[in-house]
């Protein structure tokens, strides 16, 4: 199994702040990992270390590439769309697809125009009085017809509505992600893109405080919901967190077997979301 990304003792610091804290991983080839942090937690502060944007401290390879020596090399292999789109208001469909195909040489201006046509995106429109939404659609045209082993999204769906927002995924998933392609991405609607997720990793004040495939995760984590004369029973087991709602009480456990909490009420995998907020409450403690 190739591995796209590699880190070990991965640091940064500002100041006296340190955004990242000597943290290791792998990302394998062929996954779409997702990267959930709360705002601070060094998410971005990873990202830039990965696309060579900014210094870092440890050892980090890309690709098989180091991104502070080649990162000319390392971008011909990646692409990125960020929360933020970048594309010149000024600038027409056309001549950003014109401009795409004479700066990428991995870029299919066919593939491209390809997306575009599914979409309400004229090429002769400019930039600027295209929606959010359909900017962020062209981004990901420009991006999805770049053959990139790696892609990295920031927040890509940002300010999005519902709708738009999983059209972004849908994409994503049917139109881009092939098995080999590695897809690395950063969100704070966990619950929109779980679904999709082949690895999880959590990070909190700059230290990965999880890192599991989704697979492993229901091995792992486990749910009870349990009346309230069991509570104290399962506060002896030692939860992550606790929680009260319409007279039941909620708790996620790492490491408990499924058997010993099915004695004490109804047992199923957490959602990632609340999975997120137990273990990052956790670490802050």
């Amino acid at each position: 199994m190739n591995t796209v990304i590699r880190a070990q003792g991965l640091s940064r610091r500002y100041g006296s702040t340190v955004a990242l804290d000597s943290v290791d991983f792998e990302i394998p080839a062929g996954r779409i990992v997702g990267l959930i942090g709360p705002n601070g937690a060094g998410k971005t502060t990873a990202l830039k270390a990965i696309l060579g944007l900014g210094p870092f401290e440890g050892e980090l390879e890309v690709l098989g590439l180091d991104p502070r020596r080649q990162r000319a090399e390392l971008m011909e292999q990646v692409a990125f769309i960020a929360d933020v789109a970048v594309l010149p208001r000024w600038l027409r469909v056309e001549q950003a697809l014109e401009l795409t195909d004479g700066l990428h040489p991995r870029f299919d201006r066919e593939r491209a125009e390809a997306f575009l046509s599914r979409t309400g995106i004229r090429a002769e429109k400019k930039i600027g009085q295209l929606s959010k939404g359909m900017i962020t659609q062209l981004h990901l045209a420009l991006v999805m017809a770049i053959d990139a082993r790696l892609l990295v999204l920031d927040e890509p769906t940002l300010g999005l509505d519902i709708i738009y927002r999983k059209e972004f995924y849908d994409a994503l998933l049917n139109d881009y992600f092939d098995g080999e392609r590695t897809i690395l991405l950063t969100t704070h609607q966990v619950e929109e893109v779980e679904h999709i997720l082949s690895d999880l990793m959590f990070i909190s004040n700059g230290q990965l405080v999880l890192n599991e495939s989704m697979d492993a995760l229901g091995e792992k984590f486990l749910e009870l919901a349990t009346r309230p004369d069991r509570a104290e029973e399962a506060r002896r087991l030692g939860p992550l967190s606790e929680r009260q709602g319409l007279g039941r009480h909620q708790f996620i456990f790492e490491g408990q077997p499924r058997e010993t909490l099915a004695s004490l009420g109804e047992v199923k995998m957490p959602g990632v979301a609340d999975l997120f907020i137990a273990k990052v409450r956790r670490s802050q403690q």
